[in-house]
């Protein structure tokens, strides 16, 4: 009897220290991570300074108030997961588009080898390469990319996405209808000929289109679109392509190849078949 009495009291101390172990490492926890949270506002930005963070950011980001622009963050962020970044480079082509070595090594969609006249010839016709007036001028820009997802169905979101500096849309994702979800504002529309949009109604009254050259036949089609002629010839494309494209060449952009090289061979890792796009780089075209 005393046994089991002795044994009924070791397994009753055991299963409470137990408990008491759990419960202390779950507080702990709970601890550690709201520490860790409260340094940070929701958007993820610093709250006050970390000592672990680079000098370049602890520079930029060591007095930050809630709602606040944190000029240059994406570049000291990006800087600080990858050194090598340049965060120099323009994201769109301008005349001066030569000195970046890297993209003349590579044809599209890496880089402009073999389309430096034709790219020459619709610089020199586009003369702009920046955002507008009205942004360029803006030191702190806020920025949201909106995906081709039915993620923002019924999240009637559209009024705080109109809230940002810059809307970025990607080939056909549709605005007019669907305001109140997603924003009616459409700062630029990235794509290439067969993500562009082809119906002219269902284009914005007021964006830049940004060409993503993924070979070197989009270049061809983006000179058409610019000179507004008719487009005869639809070989080389994988599917069927805008024949119109309802801006001014003023209002026309071309994204700097660097950034897609470096996010496929850098970051993503990417094999690079001397600079060809094929089995195990990318598919028939972008999402």
């Amino acid at each position: 009897m005393r046994m089991k009495l002795w044994l009924y009291l070791i397994l009753s101390v055991c299963f409470m220290l137990a408990v008491g172990f759990l419960y202390y490492s779950s507080w702990r926890i709970s601890l550690r991570v709201w520490v860790h949270k409260s340094l940070y506002d929701e958007q993820g930005f610093l709250l006050k300074l970390d000592g672990t963070l680079s000098l370049e950011l602890t520079y930029k980001y060591g007095n930050l108030s809630k709602g606040a622009c944190k000029p240059g963050f994406a570049a000291a962020k990006m800087t600080a997961i990858y050194p090598k970044f340049n965060k120099l480079a323009p994201v769109f082509l301008d005349l001066n588009y030569k000195r970046f070595a890297k993209i003349g090594d590579y044809p599209p969609p890496f880089g402009v080898k073999s389309q430096e006249r034709i790219i020459d010839h619709l610089l020199s016709v586009t003369k702009n390469y920046g955002l507008g007036e009205n942004l360029d001028i803006i030191s702190c820009k806020t920025c949201i990319i909106m995906g081709n997802g039915g993620i923002l169905i019924n999240k009637s979101l559209g009024q705080q996405i109109d809230g940002f500096d810059v809307v970025v849309r990607l080939n056909q994702a549709p605005v007019k209808g669907y305001e109140k979800d997603v924003g009616s504002k459409t700062t630029l529309r990235i794509t290439y000929p067969e993500g562009a949009i082809q119906k002219i109604d269902q284009y914005e009254d007021q964006s830049l289109f940004v060409l993503s050259a993924f070979k070197a036949q989009d270049f061809k089609w983006l000179r058409y679109m610019v000179f507004k002629q008719g487009l005869h010839n639809t070989n080389g494309f994988w599917k069927s392509v805008a024949r119109h494209v309802p801006r001014e060449a003023s209002d026309m952009r071309i994204l700097n190849p660097y950034f897609i090289q470096e996010a496929s061979f850098q970051l993503i890792g990417f094999p690079h078949n001397n600079g060809q796009m094929g089995k195990g780089v990318l598919g028939g075209g972008p999402a």
